[in-house]
Protein backbone atom coordinates (compact mmCIF):
# COMPACT_ATOMS: atom_id res chain seq x y z
CA UNK A 1 0.00 0.00 0.00
CA UNK A 2 1.50 3.65 -0.92
CA UNK A 3 0.32 7.14 -1.01
CA UNK A 4 0.62 7.41 -5.29
CA UNK A 5 -2.83 8.57 -6.72
CA UNK A 6 -5.84 7.24 -4.44
CA UNK A 7 -9.41 8.89 -3.58
CA UNK A 8 -8.44 7.84 0.17
CA UNK A 9 -5.29 7.68 1.78
CA UNK A 10 -5.64 6.73 5.48
CA UNK A 11 -2.39 7.71 8.28
CA UNK A 12 -1.30 4.18 9.46
CA UNK A 13 1.72 4.02 12.29
CA UNK A 14 5.23 4.62 12.16
CA UNK A 15 6.90 2.17 10.55
CA UNK A 16 9.51 2.33 13.71
CA UNK A 17 6.66 2.27 16.21
CA UNK A 18 7.35 -1.03 17.66
CA UNK A 19 3.79 -1.43 19.35
CA UNK A 20 1.84 -0.18 16.52
CA UNK A 21 4.04 -1.05 12.88
CA UNK A 22 2.18 -4.30 12.41
CA UNK A 23 -0.70 -4.99 13.58
CA UNK A 24 -2.37 -2.20 11.23
CA UNK A 25 -3.21 -4.58 8.54
CA UNK A 26 -6.50 -6.11 9.58
CA UNK A 27 -8.25 -2.87 10.71
CA UNK A 28 -6.88 -1.15 7.13
CA UNK A 29 -9.12 -3.41 4.99
CA UNK A 30 -12.29 -3.26 7.96
CA UNK A 31 -11.98 0.54 6.64
CA UNK A 32 -11.12 -0.02 3.21
CA UNK A 33 -13.80 -2.43 2.67
CA UNK A 34 -16.79 0.11 2.92
CA UNK A 35 -15.32 2.60 0.92
CA UNK A 36 -14.67 0.39 -1.93
CA UNK A 37 -17.99 -0.73 -1.99
CA UNK A 38 -18.66 2.79 -3.17
CA UNK A 39 -16.19 2.97 -5.91
CA UNK A 40 -13.52 4.53 -4.03
CA UNK A 41 -10.14 3.56 -4.42
CA UNK A 42 -7.89 3.31 -0.69
CA UNK A 43 -4.05 3.53 -0.02
CA UNK A 44 -1.98 3.95 3.38
CA UNK A 45 0.94 5.71 4.45
CA UNK A 46 2.74 6.32 7.70
CA UNK A 47 1.00 9.67 8.96
CA UNK A 48 5.07 10.18 10.44
CA UNK A 49 6.19 10.87 6.10
CA UNK A 50 5.37 13.63 4.60
CA UNK A 51 2.16 13.48 2.59
CA UNK A 52 1.44 14.82 -0.69
CA UNK A 53 -1.75 17.04 -0.69
CA UNK A 54 -2.72 16.37 -4.21
CA UNK A 55 -2.13 13.19 -4.40
CA UNK A 56 -5.10 12.15 -3.12
CA UNK A 57 -8.58 13.77 -2.74
CA UNK A 58 -9.00 13.00 1.28
CA UNK A 59 -7.06 12.26 4.19
CA UNK A 60 -8.12 9.94 7.36
CA UNK A 61 -6.13 9.76 10.20
CA UNK A 62 -8.10 6.64 10.92
CA UNK A 63 -4.70 4.44 12.21
CA UNK A 64 -2.46 7.03 13.35
CA UNK A 65 -1.41 5.02 16.10
CA UNK A 66 0.99 6.27 18.19
CA UNK A 67 0.95 10.09 17.71
CA UNK A 68 0.46 10.64 21.31
CA UNK A 69 4.27 8.79 21.38
CA UNK A 70 5.42 11.85 19.28
CA UNK A 71 3.71 14.57 19.87
CA UNK A 72 6.23 17.48 18.40
CA UNK A 73 5.89 15.02 15.42
CA UNK A 74 2.04 14.60 15.32
CA UNK A 75 1.70 18.87 16.41
CA UNK A 76 4.40 19.60 12.87
CA UNK A 77 2.43 17.18 10.54
CA UNK A 78 -0.91 18.82 11.77
CA UNK A 79 0.56 22.29 11.13
CA UNK A 80 2.00 20.92 7.73
CA UNK A 81 -0.96 19.76 6.65
CA UNK A 82 -3.14 22.53 7.37
CA UNK A 83 -0.50 25.13 6.10
CA UNK A 84 -0.92 23.03 2.53
CA UNK A 85 -4.85 23.33 2.42
CA UNK A 86 -4.58 19.51 2.71
CA UNK A 87 -8.30 18.08 2.33
CA UNK A 88 -8.58 15.88 5.80
CA UNK A 89 -11.09 14.93 7.74
CA UNK A 90 -11.89 15.67 10.25
CA UNK A 91 -10.30 18.65 9.61
CA UNK A 92 -7.27 19.61 11.36
CA UNK A 93 -8.30 22.59 13.68
CA UNK A 94 -10.58 19.74 15.12
CA UNK A 95 -7.65 17.07 14.82
CA UNK A 96 -5.65 19.40 16.43
CA UNK A 97 -8.18 20.35 19.68
CA UNK A 98 -9.09 17.04 20.43
CA UNK A 99 -5.45 16.16 20.73
CA UNK A 100 -5.27 17.28 24.31
CA UNK A 101 -8.08 15.76 26.65
CA UNK A 102 -8.85 18.96 28.29
CA UNK A 103 -11.33 19.40 25.69
CA UNK A 104 -13.34 17.59 28.23
CA UNK A 105 -13.39 20.84 30.50
CA UNK A 106 -14.01 22.93 27.89
CA UNK A 107 -17.06 20.79 26.63
CA UNK A 108 -18.36 20.25 30.52
CA UNK A 109 -18.43 24.26 30.70
CA UNK A 110 -20.77 24.07 27.67
CA UNK A 111 -23.15 22.05 29.45
CA UNK A 112 -22.03 18.12 28.19
CA UNK A 113 -22.00 15.36 30.84
CA UNK A 114 -18.78 15.32 31.23
CA UNK A 115 -16.53 12.37 33.94
CA UNK A 116 -15.37 15.36 36.87
CA UNK A 117 -11.78 16.52 35.42
CA UNK A 118 -8.89 18.39 36.68
CA UNK A 119 -6.16 19.52 34.32
CA UNK A 120 -2.46 20.15 35.85
CA UNK A 121 0.56 20.84 34.65
CA UNK A 122 1.86 18.55 37.15
CA UNK A 123 0.75 16.20 39.68
CA UNK A 124 1.61 16.87 42.98
CA UNK A 125 0.51 15.75 46.25
CA UNK A 126 -1.39 18.58 47.30
CA UNK A 127 -3.43 18.65 43.70
CA UNK A 128 -4.13 15.10 44.41
CA UNK A 129 -5.60 15.58 47.69
CA UNK A 130 -8.03 18.22 46.14
CA UNK A 131 -9.27 16.30 43.73
CA UNK A 132 -10.06 13.44 46.17
CA UNK A 133 -12.20 16.00 48.29
CA UNK A 134 -13.85 17.67 45.36
CA UNK A 135 -15.26 14.21 43.92
CA UNK A 136 -15.54 13.06 47.31
CA UNK A 137 -13.81 9.54 46.70
CA UNK A 138 -11.37 7.65 48.36
CA UNK A 139 -9.86 6.91 44.34
CA UNK A 140 -9.04 8.64 41.72
CA UNK A 141 -7.53 7.83 38.12
CA UNK A 142 -4.69 9.53 36.80
CA UNK A 143 -3.76 10.67 32.60
CA UNK A 144 -1.71 12.65 30.80
CA UNK A 145 -3.60 15.22 28.75
CA UNK A 146 -2.23 13.64 25.81
CA UNK A 147 -2.69 9.87 25.69
CA UNK A 148 -4.02 6.76 23.59
CA UNK A 149 -4.58 3.38 25.20
CA UNK A 150 -4.49 4.11 28.15
CA UNK A 151 -0.88 4.65 28.26
CA UNK A 152 0.67 5.95 31.58
CA UNK A 153 -2.86 5.83 32.84
CA UNK A 154 -2.95 4.37 36.69
CA UNK A 155 -5.55 3.93 39.90
CA UNK A 156 -4.15 5.81 42.33
CA UNK A 157 -5.99 5.31 46.44
CA UNK A 158 -5.97 8.53 48.60
CA UNK A 159 -3.83 6.10 51.38
CA UNK A 160 -1.63 4.88 48.82
CA UNK A 161 1.22 6.87 46.88
CA UNK A 162 1.40 7.29 43.49
CA UNK A 163 3.50 4.98 41.50
CA UNK A 164 3.63 5.40 37.73
CA UNK A 165 1.56 7.98 35.89
CA UNK A 166 2.13 10.52 33.67
CA UNK A 167 5.35 13.19 34.52
CA UNK A 168 4.07 15.94 32.67
CA UNK A 169 0.76 17.88 32.27
CA UNK A 170 -1.87 15.37 33.76
CA UNK A 171 -5.76 15.11 34.02
CA UNK A 172 -7.29 13.16 37.19
CA UNK A 173 -11.02 12.05 37.12
CA UNK A 174 -12.68 9.66 39.82
CA UNK A 175 -12.28 6.36 39.49
CA UNK A 176 -15.66 4.64 38.49
CA UNK A 177 -16.81 1.77 39.70
CA UNK A 178 -19.02 1.53 36.64
CA UNK A 179 -16.08 -0.32 34.43
CA UNK A 180 -16.12 -3.35 35.50
CA UNK A 181 -19.79 -3.76 35.97
CA UNK A 182 -21.87 -2.39 32.53
CA UNK A 183 -18.62 -0.99 31.62
CA UNK A 184 -18.21 2.41 28.67
CA UNK A 185 -20.18 2.10 25.81
CA UNK A 186 -18.88 3.46 23.01
CA UNK A 187 -21.68 5.43 20.44
CA UNK A 188 -20.68 5.99 16.93
CA UNK A 189 -21.99 8.82 14.73
CA UNK A 190 -21.26 9.91 11.05
CA UNK A 191 -22.32 13.19 9.75
CA UNK A 192 -23.84 14.04 12.81
CA UNK A 193 -26.43 10.21 12.50
CA UNK A 194 -25.97 7.28 14.91
CA UNK A 195 -24.93 4.33 13.89
CA UNK A 196 -24.28 1.78 16.65
CA UNK A 197 -22.82 1.25 19.59
CA UNK A 198 -20.60 -1.23 21.59
CA UNK A 199 -20.22 -2.45 25.35
CA UNK A 200 -16.58 -2.32 26.60
CA UNK A 201 -16.29 -3.73 29.76
CA UNK A 202 -12.95 -4.37 31.66
CA UNK A 203 -12.18 -7.79 32.95
CA UNK A 204 -9.53 -9.63 35.34
CA UNK A 205 -10.29 -6.66 38.33
CA UNK A 206 -8.30 -3.97 35.59
CA UNK A 207 -10.16 -0.68 35.03
CA UNK A 208 -9.32 -0.25 31.19
CA UNK A 209 -11.46 -1.27 28.86
CA UNK A 210 -9.54 -1.94 25.71
CA UNK A 211 -9.18 -5.31 24.08
CA UNK A 212 -5.26 -5.42 24.62
CA UNK A 213 -5.90 -5.45 28.06
CA UNK A 214 -8.66 -8.13 27.80
CA UNK A 215 -11.99 -5.85 28.06
CA UNK A 216 -14.48 -7.42 26.42
CA UNK A 217 -16.79 -5.51 23.43
CA UNK A 218 -20.24 -6.24 22.52
CA UNK A 219 -22.86 -4.95 20.31
CA UNK A 220 -25.61 -3.27 21.89
CA UNK A 221 -28.80 -1.18 21.27
CA UNK A 222 -28.45 2.14 23.59
CA UNK A 223 -30.77 3.24 26.04
CA UNK A 224 -32.44 6.31 25.81
CA UNK A 225 -30.18 7.98 28.28
CA UNK A 226 -27.44 7.35 26.16
CA UNK A 227 -28.20 8.58 23.28
CA UNK A 228 -29.56 11.97 24.55
CA UNK A 229 -26.05 12.25 26.67
CA UNK A 230 -24.46 11.92 23.23
CA UNK A 231 -26.63 14.48 21.42
CA UNK A 232 -25.87 16.98 23.94
CA UNK A 233 -22.31 16.16 23.72
CA UNK A 234 -22.36 16.62 19.96
CA UNK A 235 -23.91 19.90 20.34
CA UNK A 236 -21.96 21.50 23.07
CA UNK A 237 -18.92 20.14 20.72
CA UNK A 238 -20.83 22.25 17.44
CA UNK A 239 -18.20 21.03 15.21
CA UNK A 240 -18.22 19.41 11.58
CA UNK A 241 -17.58 15.85 12.12
CA UNK A 242 -17.61 13.54 9.74
CA UNK A 243 -16.76 10.57 12.22
CA UNK A 244 -17.37 10.56 16.10
CA UNK A 245 -16.54 8.16 18.60
CA UNK A 246 -18.56 9.11 21.64
CA UNK A 247 -17.34 7.10 24.93
CA UNK A 248 -20.09 7.55 27.91
CA UNK A 249 -19.78 5.76 31.50
CA UNK A 250 -22.26 6.12 33.99
CA UNK A 251 -21.27 8.36 36.51
CA UNK A 252 -20.84 9.10 40.32
CA UNK A 253 -24.62 10.18 39.73
CA UNK A 254 -25.17 6.87 37.89
CA UNK A 255 -26.03 9.11 34.56
CA UNK A 256 -24.19 8.57 31.32
CA UNK A 257 -21.13 10.89 31.06
CA UNK A 258 -18.53 11.51 28.63
CA UNK A 259 -15.29 10.05 29.18
CA UNK A 260 -13.80 10.36 25.61
CA UNK A 261 -14.55 12.34 22.44
CA UNK A 262 -12.79 9.90 19.83
CA UNK A 263 -12.32 12.14 16.40
CA UNK A 264 -9.05 11.40 15.64
CA UNK A 265 -7.95 7.38 15.28
CA UNK A 266 -10.96 5.65 16.83
CA UNK A 267 -11.99 1.89 16.16
CA UNK A 268 -14.94 2.55 14.42
CA UNK A 269 -15.82 -1.28 15.32
CA UNK A 270 -17.95 -1.58 12.01
CA UNK A 271 -18.08 -5.34 12.68
CA UNK A 272 -20.89 -3.93 15.04
CA UNK A 273 -22.65 -1.79 13.04
CA UNK A 274 -25.87 -3.31 11.34
CA UNK A 275 -24.53 -1.99 7.37
CA UNK A 276 -21.15 -3.07 8.14
CA UNK A 277 -19.98 0.42 7.65
CA UNK A 278 -21.84 1.63 4.49
CA UNK A 279 -22.84 4.64 6.20
CA UNK A 280 -19.28 5.49 7.46
CA UNK A 281 -18.49 5.02 3.92
CA UNK A 282 -21.69 7.07 2.77
CA UNK A 283 -20.43 10.25 5.24
CA UNK A 284 -16.81 9.96 3.40
CA UNK A 285 -17.89 9.78 0.03
CA UNK A 286 -19.82 12.87 0.77
CA UNK A 287 -17.33 15.05 1.62
CA UNK A 288 -15.51 14.39 -1.84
Amino acid sequence: MSSTTADILILAPAPDEPRFAKGWGPLFERLAAPLRAQGLTVTAQPWTEAIDPEGQRLILPSIAWGYHLRQSDWFAQLDALEAADAPVINPVPILRWNTTKTYLIELEGKGAPVVPTRAHERLTPEALAAAFDAFGVDEVVVKPQISGGSQDTVRVNRHAPLEGGPTGPALIQPFLTAVGEEGELSLFYFDGVFSHAVAKVATGGDFRVQPQFGGRVTGVAPEPEALRAAQMVLEAADLPLTYARIDLIRGLDHTPQLMELELIEPDLFLEHAHDHGAAFAAAVKARL
